[in-house]
């Protein structure tokens, strides 16, 4: 294999590598501010489908 070849291959691992950790990095956030919305008894505003939703923190999974 060439050099060229191998440093190609690193790359596209590292783009890999890069992806899981900000996949990672989301999935984190999303349970932190699922956990802090139950904590302060809150609610999150999402945009599903186009229409703004209300849900209430004793909603949440």
């Amino acid at each position: 294999m060439s050099e060229e070849m191998i440093e190609k291959i690193e790359e596209v691992e590292n783009i890999e590598q890069m992806a899981e950790q900000i996949d990672d990095g989301l999935l984190l956030a999303r349970k932190r501010l699922i956990e802090r919305t139950k904590r302060v008894n809150g609610e999150l505003v999402l945009e599903r489908d186009g229409e703004v939703v209300h849900i209430k923190a004793e909603e949440l999974e």
